[in-house]
């Protein structure tokens, strides 16, 4: 009888050869899960891989894994989708699954056309605001190392990653316990996944900034406003904006709808030569090829502030860009190519920040906001002070935890805008700084060798989250204060990374579904 088996063997085994050693009558197996143990690795132990899966005899067959979508017709008005990125692309690609067509509208370009824009300002700092690491189509997860991994617990997390499968991500996105495709792979993932929306008689309006919502005096969404003057009309809009376009937010605000501000993280990318991560975690097993470059994670919790600073975003064989979304403020974050073959690897170290208690929002819900772009501002105007305007501050580890306030000539870096050395506590506030120093002796605890002397600190890393959230029902997925409106995704504060926000972006679908057919999958 066919069956579900756990295996570990060592990193180097055949899989085929095992199964037929331990199993001689096995005809076919699938894969369920993969995830690598490296545990021992700094130790001598050879790493090993956990495997989960399905397997059949002779004369068996797979139980087809394949979706039914009844064809359901299209709504009276097609949804309009604000966003291009994973959770509108996801939202949209779940409706035309049951024969409904939406309209999407995106700010920017398509991705390959965005990416030109976005290597002329990190190489000559030509800044365009609707085409950088945060705007145009794919949103901010095109240039975030393509990490598909999620702590989330749904049905719709198996059907995302089967989706990115049949648009070219390989095969073992579906099943290993971290997929990746990097920034490479994901931006001809997108294109293809925008050309079945369109296959599938969904409208993609690039170039097309939402500038206003349009509601009715009963505070219903009634549809949108374009910054050329165009309107569209709908009862059923989703708010897919992605964590930064802080013009919407305030729009909203202006609006009345329903929002808190609520807890994010700051901090700095960390930056060390790939070689040494790579040793730190693997050990003698540092130059197998078949492992690739090593990753971690880190946190420490401070009980006498209770706060939090963790890595996030760790980008093996990487490399730190410039991410921001405002000619005069500077964003760093971390991606890699599918093969991580960079000569570094990097990582945001973050403290988290407290609404109400690092910033008052008593007479302004937005000034989550106003935190990150002061940090953001400040970085830039060193940067214009010593610099060109387009590099980066940075500093080296060790000069940071000595406290200097000079800081030495800096290591290389991976970042094609290039870096400045500026002491971070100039930038940075104190408490972000002061909970950085005394995290890194954790951290040095964790992983033998992690402070090392060279590792290179680059700010300001701002915009690991969005700093609001647009309040919406547990059940219908709406708007608390505005009917047919639908906050979705990372910007709304109800996802955080790829995944999550595509399954975000399907759950939306599925309600806007269920009001307007009365068809519902559990």
């Amino acid at each position: 009888m066919a069956g579900k088996i756990s295996l570990t063997l060592n990193y180097d085994d055949d899989l085929d050869n095992v199964l037929s050693k331990r199993f001689p009558d096995w005809e076919d197996y699938r894969v369920l899960s993969k995830s690598l143990d490296a545990r021992g690795a700094n130790r001598g132990k050879g790493p090993k891989y956990h495997y989960s899966l399905h397997f059949i005899k002779k004369g068996e067959k797979f139980e087809s894994s394949e979706e039914n979508f009844p064809n359901l017709g299209a709504f009276k008005d097609p949804p309009l989708i604000i966003g291009a990125g994973p959770a509108g692309l996801f939202c949209a690609l779940r409706l035309a699954e049951y024969g409904i067509p939406s309209l999407i509208f995106e700010r920017g370009e398509m991705a390959h056309n965005r990416m030109k824009k976005i290597a002329k300002f990190w190489r000559y700092g030509e800044f365009d605001s609707e085409n950088n690491v945060c705007y145009g189509e794919g949103g901010a997860g095109l240039f975030s190392d393509g990490k598909l991994i999620t702590r989330i617990k749904s049905p719709f997390v198996s059907y995302v990653m089967k989706r990115f499968v049949s648009f070219g991500a390989p095969k073992e996105t579906a099943y290993i316990s971290n997929p990746h495709l990097g920034s490479n792979k994901i931006r001809n993932l997108i294109s293809k996944l925008t050309d079945h929306l369109k296959e599938k008689n969904c409208k993609i309006h690039y170039n097309s900034k939402v500038e206003k919502i349009l509601m009715t005096t009963d505070n219903e969404v009634e549809g949108i406003e374009l910054s050329d003057g165009r309107k569209f009309y709908s009862s059923n809009i989703v708010l897919a904006t992605g964590h930064s376009p802080k013009d919407m937010f305030v729009h909203l605000h202006k609006l009345g709808v329903s929002m808190a501000p609520k807890d994010f993280s700051v901090g700095v990318r960390i930056e060390h030569p790939r070689k040494v991560i790579d040793h730190i975690q693997l050990g003698n097993f540092a130059e197998d090829t078949n492992l690739g470059s090593a990753r971690y994670r880190l946190s420490h919790h401070d009980t006498n502030t209770n706060r939090g600073t963790y890595s996030f975003c760790m980008c093996p064989g990487g490399y730190v860009l410039s991410s921001g979304t405002e000619d005069d403020g500077i964003v760093v974050n971390g991606m890699s190519n599918y093969a991580r073959n960079s000569k570094w690897s990097n990582s945001a170290l973050v403290v988290s920040v407290k609404a109400n208690k690092d910033f008052s929002t008593d007479l302004n819900t937005l000034a989550g906001l106003d935190f990150q772009r002061a940090i953001e501002k400040k970085a830039h105007l060193f940067s214009k002070e010593m610099a060109s305007g387009k590099e980066l501050p940075a500093q080296n580890l060790k000069d940071f935890l000595e406290q200097k306030d000079y800081p030495k000539e800096l290591s290389k870096t991976s970042s094609p805008s290039g870096l400045f050395p500026l002491s971070l506590d100039k930038v940075l506030p104190p408490f972000v700084i002061s909970h950085l120093r005394n995290s890194f002796l954790e951290f040095e605890r964790s992983l033998k060798g992690f402070c090392f002397k060279d590792a290179l600190l680059i700010a300001p890393e701002t915009r690991t989250s969005s700093p609001l959230t647009i309040s919406r029902g547990k059940e219908d997925l709406e708007s608390l204060s505005h009917k047919g409106l639908y906050p979705c995704g990372e910007g709304a504060g109800h996802a955080g990374g790829i995944t999550s926000a595509a399954v975000d972006g399907i759950k939306v679908a599925m309600s806007m579904i269920k009001k307007e057919k009365g068809y519902f999958l559990n």
